[in-house]
């Protein structure tokens, strides 16, 4: 399927420069860099939000610990794998 698309002056011209240069044989293989790269952070995105919804449906549940009890447990951790490597 043939698309086109206007990325405006500033986009156009970087995108010719880059073709120009040798970095990309052609406007389309930057174009699907682009839209690889956008797919990739949409991929992330969605990732974080389950994350965060994980955390909410957590909390809703009453799944927590105080902050100092997991604070003072890392900081125990922490500590002996210094202590372990001699720093």
């Amino acid at each position: 399927m043939a698309s086109s698309a206007n990325l405006g002056d500033k986009l156009e011209t970087y995108v010719s420069d880059l073709v120009k240069t040798g970095r990309y044989n052609s406007r389309s293989e930057v174009l699907r860099e682009g839209v690889r790269l956008v797919e990739e952070r949409e991929k992330r995105l969605a990732s974080l939000d389950a994350a965060i919804a994980r955390g909410l449906a957590d909390v809703a549940a009453g799944r927590t610990r105080p902050i100092e009890d997991v604070a003072a447990e890392l900081s125990a951790k922490y500590r002996k794998m210094a202590e372990e490597r001699g720093l």
